[in-house]
């Protein structure tokens, strides 16, 4: 093994031991039943990790091209993760969906639970859970005071984690089923699903005693770290002013598409007619919520299965896929979680089910592109599957939701092109989602940076921005219901310049996509392997790749 592959295969082992939790996340083995340090200390010795390992790569040169990739890839992870670091992100990284708070509680989902050696990690892990817990609040004290809203939404999570309802008691069941001889194991599982329960209760009150009471009242967190936040997700710098005025053009250029695709079902209904009518006509929708999860399986293993040697070439590790549903108490988003590092664990599509009686299917098969196959089942695992093509940091490693997430909303886009919104119910869905997406544009830059809507606006012309007008700009243009209204607009205040990523991220892919036919680069299927081979890395470097 190279010097440069050899430093980011070590990387990645120094990552996981100093992080478990993110390994497991990751699919890379790490000590079972340990938890990471969220503590100031914890945060002092990452940022140690992540300058020596950037300087290591600094110091390397190689006239190879692979290996100045490797480099230049792990270099750009461990600067940003300086920048977030030195610029206090640890200290205000609390937020309604991917934070620490959740993803504590949501590694338990991942764990393998085969053996009992495996559910003794697991019991150690519950039975020791108020450390991380406890480190992590104590780094949030230090830390910039935290937006009141964003601390009221952490403290429903942890009540729902503490109650009856926990997730975390969904273990005594799955233990029971895997391994119902285990009896004296079962009695100290429940024993310790009781402690981390209490846990996650304690860590709550610590919340509203000793953050709550200074949290701030403004949402906004201002032009320049919101520029710095879009950076880190990006990969590359963007203007905000451009940025924000081709928002606004694309919400316009999807709303009228939207109207066009509404008028196929009834040219004398309104868009809201029509959409209120896939959303609850018994016909449209699935019985339950097994059928519904059932549904969105078996259309990625068609697609999956159909377009295997046409548009991709699809790794035989990643040919399993697994659609469950997500754990109670958290944010009412779908999400993917990758495959092990062994592909023992597959990719998994999560669906939350919470507060749900009704299943209708015209906005999710999009979705389920989107989060399974082509979209993040495919790129997470492509990358996982590469081998000694790029090295173990960046298969295991590296995301940007820029490319992440701008690849998982391209896979909507194209299945689309290719016939797989057969029904113009799931055109529908589809061009609703993307619409969504546009408005997220204008309402993430608008809320955090303070702007005022355009005069010519065909939404709210004129008027400043505030969290009830984004509310109804998601009902009543991106036809969100209002509970997903408002848990869609609190994740974007708790995590500025994510919820861009998704159409800027795609209109980079599909720039470098029309760059490349111009230029008579090859078929589609080609200029997919391009893009998959290169992974979920910044912008700059995706374009960069694609085009040498």
């Amino acid at each position: 093994m190279s010097a440069a592959f050899e430093l980011c295969s070590r990387a990645v082992e120094e990552l996981a031991a100093h992080n478990p939790d993110l390994a497991v996340e990751l699919g890379v083995a790490s000590e079972p039943g340990a938890w990471g340090d969220y503590s100031p200390a914890g945060v002092a010795g990452q940022r140690a990790i992540a300058a020596r390992l950037l300087d290591e790569a600094r110091a390397l040169t190689t006239a190879d091209d692979d290996e100045r990739v490797a480099l230049r890839v792990l270099a750009d992870e461990m600067e940003a993760e300086l920048r977030f670091i030195d610029s206090g992100g640890p200290g205000r990284d609390l937020n309604s969906i991917a934070c620490a708070w959740q993803g504590l509680r949501d590694v338990f989902e991942l764990l393998p639970t085969d053996t009992t050696a495996e559910w003794e990690a697991i019991i150690r892990r519950l039975d020791t859970m108020a450390t991380p817990l406890d480190g992590y609040i104590d780094t949030l004290i230090t830390g910039e005071p935290v937006a009141r809203r964003q601390l009221v939404e952490a403290i429903r999570q942890g009540r729902a984690a503490q109650g009856p309802a926990s997730s975390l008691r969904n273990l005594a069941e799955a233990h029971a089923t895997a391994l119902p001889d285990e009896t004296d194991q079962q009695r100290r599982l429940t024993v310790a699903i009781d402690t981390a329960c209490a846990a996650y209760g304690a860590a709550t009150d610590r919340i509203e005693a000793e953050l709550l009471p200074a949290g701030r009242e403004a949402d906004a967190v201002g032009t320049e770290q919101y520029l710095a936040a879009a950076r880190r997700w990006l990969g590359t710098t963007i203007d905000l002013d451009d940025t924000y005025a081709w928002g606004w053009s694309e919400v316009e250029r999807l709303w009228s598409r939207l109207e066009q695709a509404c008028a196929r079902v009834d040219a004398d209904a309104t868009v809201g007619e029509v959409m209120a009518l896939l959303a609850n006509e018994p016909d449209r929708a699935a019985p339950d919520q097994r059928a519904f999860l059932d549904v969105m399986l078996e259309r990625q293993l068609q697609a999956l299965e159909q377009l295997d040697g046409d548009a991709f070439d699809v790794p035989e590790p990643i040919r399993r896929i697994e659609v469950k549903a997500a754990p109670p108490g958290g944010a009412l988003a779908p999400y993917y979680t990758g495959p092990s590092e062994d592909f023992e664990r597959p990719g998994r599509v999560w669906y939350p089910m919470e507060g749900r009686d009704t299943f209708p299917l015209y906005d999710e098969v999009s979705t389920a592109y989107h989060e399974g196959f082509p979209g993040h089942h495919l790129q997470v695992g492509w990358q996982a599957a590469m081998g000694d093509r790029v090295s173990r940091f960046h298969r295991m490693w590296v995301w940007y939701p820029g490319s992440g997430e701008g690849w998982a909303l391209y896979a909507e886009h194209l299945m689309g092109e290719l016939g797989y919104h057969e029904k113009v119910d799931y055109e529908i869905g589809m061009l609703a989602a993307q619409l969504m997406r546009a408005c997220r544009v204008v309402i993430d830059i608008g809320l955090h940076t303070e702007r005022t809507i355009p005069d010519d606006a065909m939404f709210a012309p004129g008027q400043a921005w505030t969290f009830e007008l984004a509310e109804q700009m998601l009902r009543e243009v991106a036809f969100n219901a209002p509970a997903m209204a408002t848990s869609e607009v609190v994740r974007y205040l708790g995590w500025p310049g994510q919820a861009i990523t998704y159409k800027l991220g795609e209109k980079a892919i599909l720039d470098l996509r029309a760059e490349w036919e111009r230029n008579g680069r090859g078929d589609l299927k080609a200029f997919h392997a391009r893009v998959l081979d290169a992974g979920a890395v910044g912008l700059d470097l995706l374009a960069e790749l694609v085009r040498t």
